[in-house]
């Protein structure tokens, strides 16, 4: 007997036969999720009603004997940056959701790792959005023409389980999960119950076969994953492709990772030839550096790797009322409370200047350490005055305007020795002749903007 549908609030549980915009149960709006009815298990809540205990008593192994996933072979992309982010590599069984903005190069990324896993095993390209014709145009331009790559064009889930359950691809790739639907849903291809049970047919089939998969997600207007939180928990391992699609350094970070560290990150450029990585990103983002008053460069970390790069800061006279803030790779609502403490503890008047923050070479930072770079940038911009060319700055600064420790400061020292600078502005709690110590915001401003 075929599986019907309910839908069930989110909220309170009520189930109803057909979609409605309110639920009469809880008064909550757009609470309704479609949902299979799995006509076994509806016998099994009847069985469970008179007190009976359906199902099997399960087979299990002691601890100490079983295998750790982590031992099994993985697949090497051509990337070492990215095995790293990945643990070493994609691991067989595993299933990794890839989330971007449109154009950010989420499809070359693919095809260039499908190229190299198709030299030694068989790899199923799987598009819901493009035709083979298009696809064929890709892999002529990346180089990815090989008898190991197949394609395969479909928005069916259930055809792309079954073929995954076949166990003869090593990979396959979901282009993407916002496209597909299942046969038993009559909801539209996005729809929160549709992305759910695609994301949970394909994760059933390939933890069966020991297939490795990699599903491409949506994101939304702020760059959050479309589609339902579950989707995230379901998947193994969760990356996120960022940066700016019409320039500048694109980066691969995970944000979720059952099989490695969550703290790596590969950087790339793109190129004619698809996307490289960058070897030394340091170097190209000061490569057309001018030193301006407002111009500041920051020792940051993305990942594990230390980055210097440049912020830049702009301020003009306000004509309206109220002044603007505008940030650029930098957290607006951090950037604020920075023109607070700058406002407070120094003798900078901020309250009728324009700020405009700018991350050059399209990074975004989350880095705690930027904030004495983005302090000094300000004022720097304010004054007029510019900062030496021989000094990289870095610390966070607290409410009282103090300058407290940074998260590993010896590698950010060392990038900054490697490039040719005489001199950092750090902490006072590190101790070393290159780093000169900053207690407060308010003397190192006045000592070294000049």
């Amino acid at each position: 007997m075929k599986n019907k549908s309910q839908f069930v609030c989110q909220q309170c549980g009520a189930t109803y036969a057909k979609w409605i915009g309110q639920c009469a149960n809880c008064g909550a709006w757009n609470s309704l999720v479609e949902q299979i009815v799995d006509n076994s298990r509806a016998n099994g809540k009847t069985a469970l009603a008179k007190g009976q205990i359906s199902g099997k008593e399960l087979s299990f192994a002691k601890i100490s004997t079983i295998t750790p996933s982590d031992t099994k072979a993985r697949l090497k992309t051509q990337f070492a940056d990215l095995n790293t982010v990945l643990g070493g590599g994609i691991l067989m069984g595993s299933v990794s959701l890839l989330a971007g903005q449109p154009g950010m190069g989420k499809s070359t990324l693919l095809m260039q790792i499908c190229s190299e896993i198709a030299k030694e095993h068989d790899v199923l390209y799987v598009s819901g959005e493009e035709s083979a014709g298009q696809v064929k145009l890709r892999a002529v331009r990346l180089g990815a023409e090989s008898d190991k790559l197949n394609f395969a064009a479909s928005t069916s889930a259930n055809d792309i389980a079954k073929t995954i359950e076949t166990g003869q691809f090593r990979l396959v790739i979901v282009d993407s999960i916002q496209t597909l639907a299942m046969d038993e849903i009559s909801s539209a291809p996005g729809t929160v119950s549709q992305v759910t049970n695609c994301g949970n047919l394909i994760i059933r089939a390939a933890k069966a076969t020991d297939t490795a998969v990699i599903i491409v997600g949506h994101v939304t207007k702020d760059g959050t994953l479309a589609g339902p939180k579950v989707l995230e928990h379901l998947v193994d391992v969760v990356l996120n492709f960022e940066g700016d699609r019409y320039g500048g350094f694109k980066t691969v970070r995970a944000v979720k990772n059952r099989f490695g560290a969550t703290n790596e990150v590969a950087i790339f450029e793109m190129v004619n030839e698809g996307l490289k990585e960058v070897a030394n990103p340091s170097a190209a983002l000061l490569a057309e550096r001018t030193n301006t008053d407002g111009s500041v460069i920051l020792a940051t970390l993305e990942g594990n790797r230390p980055i210097l790069v440049e912020i830049q800061a702009l301020a003009t006279k306000s004509n309206y009322g109220y002044p603007k803030r505008t940030a650029s790779g930098f957290d607006l609502n951090r950037l604020n409370i920075l023109i607070a403490v700058l406002e407070r503890r120094t003798k900078l008047r901020l309250s009728e200047q324009d700020i405009f923050i700018n991350v050059v070479g399209g990074i975004k930072l989350s880095d705690a350490a930027a904030d004495l770079a983005v302090c000094m940038a300000i004022a720097s911009a304010v004054a007029g005055r510019k900062l030496g060319e021989e000094y990289v700055v870095f610390g966070e600064v607290g409410l009282g305007g103090e300058i407290r420790s940074a998260f590993r400061s010896d590698q950010r020292i060392a990038e900054a020795k490697k490039l040719g600078f005489s001199h950092a502005i750090g902490p006072s709690s590190i101790h070393d002749k290159f780093v000169i110590q900053a207690k407060d915001l308010r003397t190192t401003l006045i000592k070294y903007i000049k």
